[in-house]
């Protein structure tokens, strides 16, 4: 530590030198001189920041009152608020029109990374703190003690040996504080503070906007009774999941709670409802490194983001430093990782995720200014996902453990907030024995079915076969899961992971949000289960169509097999939905149990595919497992690491544009379960109750 403090002491006064330093570098060229001008701007601007950050860190922020800590997170975060993007270095565009084409994206990437400093101040992280410091005064030196302007070659080498040399910290933080229960940052925040007064918001470290403020006073002006029962819901799905998947919890000692700041009151009465489970919480914030991050995925404890356009931008940074020397570093310390911590892997139980939607829709801007995946690097992030991947499952099996996920709206969703949040409550507690009964209708029906034809109407063009499993013993075997509320809340799907070979068709749909983003007549076409084209109007160009699509949907893979094909049974979401016209905000969790959903990637039961699943009547679900997940088990290498994909993404067709699904059989016969949007199939009556008479 000692040697912390001494590196600390030396950047911070190298920091406060910059402003007032003469350069040797000059340049007689008119557009130089310019550039020149904006680089010490940046290095002026920048170094300034990180100083701000210093003294954030030295401030104990639990005696400061809420005006100084909202003063001191407008601070933190006004440079990249939307109002204020346009002139912000966190801009790719702005940064290279000010800086040249040169260095414009390099030194945007090194503003974004100096602000993943903020959540390292906050939680006490000084070595990674300082680290990041230490590279930015080295780049600053290389343009103001030279006598030319540096090459970008050598700014690029200075990030990837840095992101190299300090994987051994930040990658092994970031792995063991996703199972190790001893770093207790955020539980220390929802237990030991006075949730009554929001001020502890503040202590994150994150933006905090309208949607944390508004939430945490609306969850504070319920009752008790109500908030306990929401976290009770919650941690008995949880529970559940490992009654339904026959796992055995007592050995288990950890809980990985997701949530987003706001929730705390009922976050607080769920750790309390797990550790009288045996359980203690893990919680960790969302990776704010570029070094552990994935494009714009956020997994771990939220805020609102400041600016979705500025993570959009940022979110392929790594194309600064990614090559296979450091995908396999990052694997090693992984790897290292959980070997020495593998008593506390071996105890974690899964994950308990709440998520929140209800948020303005994001259309991203596409940038050229923007850092970008070239061909190879895409295949190396590919790869390094399924060993990474690999190397979790050996320390956590994922037959060993569970989850849940539950959700819930936020302010910004509009003038009905309260109501809707009422009403997602009753959503997620409906009558588990009902639509088990109801589901069972469906299933015994789809188990007689050789395949099921999906049809859509109107503008809809989905025609799509999708091929069914065949049962050796229907007296004690199904192909379909009755999904009911435990380990996904809330209720309402039978589901399968279809046969691939057969599987052919179009599935269109005309809106759809998956990871927080909105496609518009999203359009792809299947040949024997495996997607072979894609497109979707988001953009006028269809190349950036196409881009868009395998990079967030696909994840840089060229193809991805339907790992999923369900019909979803709750309309008493799809009512509430339109009552409040709010079905395209509606988290895919929600929306995949109003309609027929297809999830492309792996199974649901990717990697536990040998552990026998069971329905409430006891018949074992068969249907685990397609023509990619099995290559597991090949003796070729090659072929084993194309089993899996690492995504599993749910894309669902609303009730309004289904014509058709039926269920059909080897002789041709065939079966009608849902007719213009309506479920016309025996026993499944009940489910059109809350249409009313539309």
């Amino acid at each position: 530590m000692e040697d912390i403090w001494e590196r600390t002491m030396l950047a911070v006064e190298r920091l406060g030198d910059i402003e007032d330093e003469e350069w040797k570098l000059q340049d007689s060229d008119e557009d130089r001189q310019k550039i020149l001008q904006q680089l010490k701007k940046y290095f002026n601007k920048v170094s300034a920041f990180i100083l701000y950050l210093y003294d954030v860190y030295q401030i104990d922020k639990r005696e400061l009152d809420i005006d100084t800590l909202r003063q001191i997170n407008n601070n933190l975060y006004e440079d990249i608020l939307p109002q204020n993007y346009d002139t912000s270095f966190g801009n790719p565009d702005y940064a290279t029109a000010m800086l040249g084409k040169e260095y414009g994206s390099v030194l945007s990437f090194l503003y974004s990374e100096i602000r993943a400093c903020i959540a390292y101040v906050y939680e006490n992280k000084l070595q990674e703190f300082i680290a990041t410091a230490e590279l930015f005064i080295q780049i600053y030196g290389m343009f103001s003690q030279g006598a030319e302007f540096p090459e970008e070659k050598y700014i690029r080498d200075a990030i990837y040996y840095h992101m190299y040399d300090y994987a051994d910290v930040i990658v092994e933080r970031r792995t063991r504080e996703t199972i190790d229960s001893s770093f207790t940052f955020a539980t220390d925040i929802i237990m030991n503070s006075d949730l009554s007064d929001i001020k502890y918001l503040y202590l994150y470290g994150e933006y905090i906007g309208e949607n944390e403020i508004k939430t945490a006073k609306f969850l504070n002006g319920l009752s008790e009774d109500k908030v306990r029962a929401m976290a009770f819901t919650y941690v008995q799905g949880f529970i559940k999941g490992f009654e339904v998947m026959r796992i055995d919890i007592k050995p288990k000692k950890t809980v990985n709670i997701r949530y987003s700041i706001g929730q705390e009151r009922m976050v607080r009465y769920a750790i309390e409802m797990f550790q009288e489970e045996g359980l203690q919480p893990v919680i960790f914030r969302y990776a704010t490194s570029r070094i552990n991050r994935k494009q714009t995925l956020r997994i771990g404890y939220v805020a609102t983001p400041a600016n979705k356009q500025y993570d959009y931008d940022h979110r392929m940074d790594d194309a600064l430093f990614l090559d296979k020397a450091f995908a396999k570093r990052k694997l090693e310390v992984i790897e290292e990782t959980y070997e020495k911590y593998k008593d506390k892997a071996a105890v974690y139980a899964g994950p308990a995720v709440i998520e929140t939607f209800g948020e303005n829709p994001f259309k991203p801007e596409i940038k050229n200014t923007a850092n970008k995946l070239d061909e190879k690097q895409r295949e190396i992030s590919v790869w390094y996902s399924s060993k990474s991947a690999d190397i979790s499952n050996r320390y956590m099996p994922r037959d060993k453990y569970s989850f849940t996920i539950i959700a819930y709206p936020i302010p910004e969703i509009g003038e009905n907030f309260e109501e809707i949040f009422d009403e997602i409550v009753k959503v997620n507690t409906l009558d588990n024995d009902l639509y088990r009964n109801i589901q069972q209708s469906i299933i015994d029906e789809l188990d007689q079915a050789e395949y099921v034809h999906v049809l859509g109407s109107g503008t809809n063009k989905t025609d799509i076969k999708v091929m069914l499993h065949a049962l050796k013993d229907p007296d004690k075997e199904t192909k379909f899961e009755n999904c009911l509320a435990d380990v996904n809340i809330p209720l309402g799907e039978v589901f399968t992971s279809p046969v691939l070979s057969g599987t052919n068709g179009i599935l269109n749909v005309s809106q759809v949000y998956l990871n927080e983003l909105k496609f518009t007549n999203l359009n792809i076409e299947f040949e024997d289960g495996k997607i072979k084209s894609y497109t979707c109007e988001n953009f006028d160009d269809e190349k950036e169509n196409q881009t868009f699509i395998k990079e967030n949907l696909m994840f840089n893979h060229d193809t991805l097999p339907i790992g999923e094909f369900a019909i979803g049974t709750n309309t008493t979401a799809y009512v509430m939905a339109h009552k409040y016209d709010i079905l395209y905000k509606l988290p895919i969790l929600i929306v995949e149990k109003m309609g027929p959903h297809f999830a492309v990637g792996d199974t649901c039961y990717s990697y536990s595919e040998d552990s026998a699943v069971f329905n409430p009547d006891g018949k074992e679900i068969i249907a685990r497992e397609n023509e990619c997940s099995i290559l597991r088990k090949s003796e070729d290498s090659a072929l084993k690491e194309k089993a899996y994909f690492n995504c599993h993404t749910d894309i669902t067709i609303p009730y309004e544009e289904i014509g058709a699904i039926y269920s059909v059989h080897k002789d041709g016969s065939r079966v009608p379960i849902i007719l213009d949007g309506r479920f016309v199939l025996s026993g499944t009556e009940e489910l059109n109750k809350p249409f009313g008479n539309n």
